[in-house]
């Protein structure tokens, strides 16, 4: 009988470990920049010292970590930038653009713009995506991957700070793309930005026939067999009867951008009227694949709209209404 209650005290302790078994596996904090090729451009040699240039004091008030998640049970590395003041901050998911190692998040991805979200205080997470950036597994473009975003949340619920209550989507290019599929799983996710996003693929092969030859065709599991069914699941055109109504879309594009066609995001925006999906659509005049002629113009649309729906406004009245 001692030999059976022992035996069942141990069982629970195991199932009570293993459902504790934390998803964050490994945080780094980054603190010296001085041997990233990028360095030179931070900081100003005058008067011997060496200080921040003005357009980059903000790094002294952020932290930026790499950190390593599970993910279906891969190992999945990515960043976390946050503020260094204790606060209790809402939370930005950043979806990456490109594919495999093509785009992958470095150092200068954290310093030129994640950062600048997060000195807004915000805490940004962003993934590397599985099989690329170091991380285990095979990508599949929009396919298995997307689990490597949509666990997120878990990975922000042990992250000192964020408040999980309160988080934003964020993602460019095929990050975008990402962030259209991860909205239809994550009813926890309040606001949303997209910019050069993906809309279309059926649309992306006729533009540009070397994505499909490239890309698509070697990444994306049965491609050859199940073409049709496997571009229409990362095309939301297709299906925007699945958005969330209660997410806020924010649709930047440039009407230069020959990576990804403007055409793509102004369709979008006519498929989505007829379901009452709450969007703002922006067409930047000239603009191209990562409206660099509009940077500042860009950060100050992304930081109002996250600052409006996750501190402060409900989502918009989509009922027809008024005088």
């Amino acid at each position: 009988m001692r030999i059976l209650i022992l035996f069942f005290a141990l069982n629970n302790l195991f199932i009570t470990s293993s459902s504790s078994q934390r998803i964050l596996t490994e945080t780094k904090l980054i603190s010296d920049f001085s041997h990233t090729p990028i360095y030179e451009n931070l900081i100003d040699r005058s008067n011997d010292s060496i200080q921040w240039k003005k357009e980059f004091a903000y790094l002294d008030s952020i932290d930026i970590q790499a950190i390593s998640y599970l993910s279906d049970g891969l190992k999945i590395n990515g960043f976390v930038i946050k503020p260094k003041k204790e606060g209790h901050y809402p939370c930005i998911i950043y979806n990456r653009g490109g594919n495999r190692d093509f785009g992958s998040l470095k150092i200068a991805h954290c310093v030129y713009w994640l950062a600048r979200l997060a000195r807004h205080g915000y805490v940004v997470i962003a993934s590397q995506y599985r099989g690329a950036g170091g991380s285990e597994g095979m990508e599949e473009f929009g396919g298995k991957d997307i689990d490597d975003v949509v666990i997120l949340p878990q990975v922000l619920a042990e992250i000192p700070g964020a408040d999980t209550s309160r988080i934003g989507m964020y993602g460019w290019s095929r990050g975008g793309m990402m962030t259209y599929i991860a909205l239809t799983q994550m009813p926890e996710v309040k606001a949303a930005v997209v910019g050069g996003a993906v809309a279309d693929q059926f649309a992306s092969i006729a533009d540009r026939p070397q994505m499909e030859t490239g890309v698509l065709a070697e990444l994306i599991p049965e491609y050859s067999t199940r073409k049709t069914e496997a571009l229409t699941e990362r095309s939301a055109l297709y299906w925007p009867e699945r958005f969330p109504k209660h997410v806020p879309l924010l649709i930047l594009h440039g009407n230069a951008d020959w990576r990804v066609k403007a055409e793509q995001s102004l369709r979008l925006a006519l498929a989505l009227e007829p379901f009452r999906i709450p969007y703002r659509l922006i067409i930047y005049e000239g603009g191209d694949h990562g409206l660099t002629e509009y940077k500042s113009e860009v950060e100050d649309e992304v930081v109002q709209w996250f600052d409006r729906y996750l501190n402060h406004s409900t989502p918009p009245n989509m009922e027809y209404h008024g005088n």
